[in-house]
């Protein structure tokens, strides 16, 4: 995408922050509509994850809820023009917390957010920066547009409290931040390849998993919660749920601990099958000889 086209439709989404949530709500179904005719590979990746994660799902119902999640999907996209450019006062009205948002305040430990890839992600972060006060660093994978990063780093890191850090660097400006106080928001579900990962069962398929999460919250002696996020229906706005931290996690077994990860992930996505992010190809790396599920 050229810089005037990045430029055009970032001028986009800034005039549609300013709608109403049920309009904008509406667009991003229609977008969503647009995406599952349009985007044939992400739709090819989404449906086979399906097939793969929920085989007990007769056809009609993976094709509903393969809909269904594009109608998400879409929302998400157009919603995240209210997340980078709304005012605080507005965000703060349509994101509903639920749990413990203050752990890490008052935690004498660094904490350490789980957070699963469901399309209200960027929700959670923006809730971790304006219901609660303690800094915040997370990692985040760079965009090859220029432009696209730039606005995508300000729009998540707008409100003072954030401190992004590229997936493609060390790891040890994250360390210190977290060493200096920072809670991390972590995002532990997605295929990055077999360095620092172990082939753990994701819905009974061996998936490569991250086994950083439990190694770093050991070594760092950090407290870990959950989080869900949730686009409710219509112009209802977003669930953000701080669920009770694990009080047995991390243990001395980081295969053990990826693996009931991963069983919580599925749990969370049972509940909510529509709103994973189904596009992305979490089962791309595989064992030894086994033939690419793609």
């Amino acid at each position: 995408m050229t810089a005037l086209w990045t430029r055009a439709l970032l001028g986009l989404l800034w005039l549609v922050h300013w709608l109403p949530m049920g309009m904008q709500a509406m667009l991003g179904r229609a977008l969503g509509r647009v995406l599952y005719t349009a985007a044939r590979t992400r739709r090819r990746i989404a449906t086979r994850n399906i097939q793969l994660c929920m085989p007990e799902l007769e056809p009609l119902a993976r094709r509903k809820l393969l809909r269904d999640h594009f109608r998400w999907l879409g929302r998400s996209a157009v919603e995240r023009a209210l997340l980078w450019y709304g005012s605080a006062e507005r965000l703060r009205r349509l994101i509903h917390v639920e749990g413990d948002v203050h752990l890490a305040e008052r935690s004498e430990r660094p904490v350490m957010w789980l957070v699963p890839h469901f399309v209200a992600l960027d929700v959670a972060g923006i809730a971790t920066q304006l219901f609660q006060t303690q800094r915040v660093a997370a990692i985040y994978q760079a965009q090859s547009n220029p432009f696209f990063d730039d606005a995508m780093r300000r729009g998540r890191s707008r409100f003072g409290n954030g401190a992004l850090f590229a997936r493609s660097d060390t790891a040890l400006p994250l360390v210190r931040a977290i060493r200096r106080g920072h809670a991390f928001f972590n995002l532990p579900d997605m295929d990055f390849g077999l360095k620092g990962a172990a082939f753990v069962p994701f819905f009974g398929v061996p998936a490569a998993t991250l086994l950083a999460p439990s190694k770093m919250a050991r070594a760092l002696d950090m407290v870990v919660q959950p989080v869900l996020a949730e686009l409710l229906p219509g112009g209802q706005g977003y669930r953000v749920e701080f669920l009770p931290a694990w009080t047995d996690w991390p243990t001395h077994d980081a295969l053990a601990d990826t693996a009931r990860l991963n069983r919580w992930i599925e749990a969370a996505i049972r509940a909510n099958p529509a709103q994973y992010l189904w596009v992305h190809k979490r089962f791309k790396t595989r064992p030894a000889g086994e033939a690419d599920l793609y």
